[in-house]
């Protein structure tokens, strides 16, 4: 009897220690679920889950509850929060070399960005970036929201009409100095205040990925998209070194092979998502402008690729390079 006692009290001991072994994570990004970082977040949630055995699950926290992506970089590289996505513009409030991953027209087509960012090379060139530059916080994977594009209550058919807009863009250096050389003028503000601010004419033009204009209604203030496809939407997936550094040999395998899944098949889903927002924004009625004029915009913008991506740093020409090469 005094065995069967002991024996059923183990058997408590390892289902509790087992039930101990569940951990949660938070997983924050600022975009909407319905958008390609929804797409992301399930990817990596659903692979690490898999993989943990239902030991390690992701809570995501989309639409900025967490904080706007700069706020929630800090406190990845803080340790408060375990997992988040950030653009790479805003990555390169971190590390301005991350700056070289929204150069304008470095992409030349959806299936030129497809490629590149699910490619392991640069993968591996823009984490080595990261190590080099950044404390507190790793990246494990690249992802993307497919190509950015202005959009405004006019049409932008060609680089004459930027001339003395007002065009809300992402605080790096690349957009600051590519933006002015189209003849705009340059205003910084975070994403959240770009619907009040293109309804109050604070600015007249903004610019971004498909979903994300649909996902976040800025066609109500702005009901005109012209699709320049001037930047890739790229975006970087970080860990708090905290939490990496937490894990078991084992446990970082998953975090990393879960991560990989998101680099190799979430490009082309974005894609796909972009697609399906443009035939949404069609039939309520949005204005899309496809045969925008990009021979000016790509003229001025060719010489900068090299001469930006050598002032950012080595790290940034190494990723620029690889980039260019994929055919």
């Amino acid at each position: 009897m005094l065995g069967a006692i002991a024996a059923v009290s183990v058997m408590m001991t390892a289902a509790s220690a087992g039930a101990q072994q569940v951990k949660h994570y938070r997983f924050a990004y600022d975009q909407p679920k319905t958008t390609g970082y929804g797409i992301v977040g399930d990817i990596f949630s659903d692979r690490l889950k898999a993989l943990s055995k239902g030991t390690m699950l992701i809570d995501q926290y989309p639409g900025a509850q967490l904080g706007q992506e700069p706020q929630v970089l800090q406190l990845v590289k803080a340790g408060d929060v375990e997992f988040c996505i950030s653009s790479s513009a805003n990555a390169a409030t971190l590390s301005p070399q991350a700056g070289v991953m929204s150069m304008h027209f470095l992409f030349r087509s959806e299936a030129h960005l497809i490629k590149a960012i699910a490619d392991p090379e640069v993968s591996k060139a823009v984490k080595a970036m990261i190590a080099d530059t950044v404390q507190g916080a790793r990246v494990i994977a690249l992802s993307t929201l497919g190509l950015r594009s202005m959009y405004a209550k006019r049409e932008i058919k060609n680089i004459a009409d930027m001339k003395g807009l007002k065009v809300r863009v992402q605080a790096t250096p690349t957009e600051d100095t590519m933006f002015p050389a189209y003849g705009a003028q340059i205003v910084h503000m975070p994403f959240g205040s770009v619907y009040t601010s293109l309804q109050t004419g604070v600015v007249d033009v903004a610019e971004n990925g498909v979903n994300v204009y649909l996902a976040n209604k800025h066609y109500e203030v702005a009901p005109v998209l012209s699709m320049t496809e001037h930047e890739a939407n790229n975006s970087l997936v970080w860990i708090s070194d905290k939490l990496w550094n937490s894990l078991t040999p084992e446990q970082q395998g998953w975090v990393q092979a879960a991560a990989d899944e998101v680099n190799k098949t979430e490009p082309a889903k974005a894609i796909e998502l972009e697609h399906q927002s443009q035939d949404q924004l069609r039939k309520i009625g949005v204005k899309i402008v496809t045969d925008v004029d990009k021979s000016g915009f790509i003229a001025v913008a060719d010489p900068y690729l090299d001469k930006l991506a050598k002032e950012l740093g080595p790290h940034a020409e190494k990723v620029k390079d690889l980039i260019r090469a994929i055919k």
